[in-house]
């Protein structure tokens, strides 16, 4: 329901009474500081989950045996929290080490191994290795095909991260056919104000913008973010991204003083909510200077 505060005073409750109740090593201990770090994440408090889900592995190797599923999906959190701090080859050594393991203890088209390889792809974008991640984007929509029904939200993530390759790779028509499939499927599969709607828009919004289409851009921006503010708290770090895509698309179509004003935005929630050396700090940093130059 997207109601982290509530979602984590439940969760740090159960694992009060868990280490009272349990030995201290025990499974159901690492449960809990995983789910606490995966609402951490969600809240885009990276450093935070990051130390939870940590937590959660450092049980489980003492718990479990070597290659336990639940081990997998520690190293899957840890790679997440890696992946949104910008640590990419951290997150990258985490995703595949979650999936030695579960190529051992899965069968060959269990839709974990699926998000695995999305995983991967997406730090391989994040990293500019294209042709890679566009291999394990495919392999993973492989199997989500196979294991899923035809409306899944895993299904319409498969082709969002699709087309944001192809949107950096310059194959702009490409991209946007994979967005809008994925947001057909979000459309059927997901409540209204869902955060991964405002995920479509706001990558639909991005091609156009790279088409010189300012106005479909500006247009899909806004319906992003509209979503966003109703769906997330309000410093979350992907607010800051809808100020600054918003701001961006003012700038290239030279209304410097809306840039100016939604670039600050952005920046301002970059600032309070990422760690100072992140590269979108510098990078909006960088913007605001730029259209500060044109006024």
């Amino acid at each position: 329901m997207g109601e982290y505060s509530k979602a984590l005073s439940y969760y740090e409750r159960s694992l009060e009474i868990q280490k009272i109740a349990l030995p201290p090593n025990h499974p159901d201990l690492a449960a809990s500081y995983n789910n606490i770090g995966i609402v951490y994440r969600n809240m885009g408090e990276y450093s935070k989950a990051l130390s939870s889900y940590e937590r959660s592995l450092e049980i489980q190797k003492i718990a479990l045996p070597p290659n336990h599923p639940d081990l997998a999906t520690s190293y899957l959190g840890i790679g997440n929290a890696y992946r949104n701090m910008g640590e990419y080859w951290k997150a990258l050594s985490s995703y595949e080490r979650s999936l030695e393991i579960r190529k051992i203890g899965l069968p060959p088209n269990h839709p974990d191994l699926a998000a695995s390889y999305n995983n991967i792809g997406i730090v391989y974008r994040n990293m500019g290795e294209y042709s890679k991640a566009l291999s394990s984007h495919e392999r993973s929509l492989e199997i989500r095909k196979i294991a899923l029904p035809p409306n899944h939200p895993d299904l319409a993530l498969s082709y969002n991260n699709i087309g944001l390759v192809y949107d950096n790779m310059g194959e702009y028509s490409k991209a946007l056919s994979s967005y809008e499939r994925s947001l057909e499927i979000k459309k059927i599969a997901l409540p209204p104000n869902h955060p991964d709607l405002a995920k479509s828009y706001n990558n639909i919004g991005v091609v156009y913008d790279n088409m010189g289409e300012y106005s479909k851009a500006l247009s899909s921006y806004e319906r992003s973010l509209e979503i966003r503010k109703i769906a997330l708290p309000p410093n979350h770090p992907l607010l800051a991204s809808s100020y600054n895509n918003i701001g961006l698309v003012y700038n290239n179509m030279g209304e410097y003083s809306k840039a100016l004003s939604f670039l600050e935005k952005a920046h301002e929630i970059d600032r309070e909510t990422l760690p100072p050396n992140h590269p979108h700090i510098a990078q909006s940093k960088r913007n605001i200077e730029g259209v500060k130059k044109k006024m």
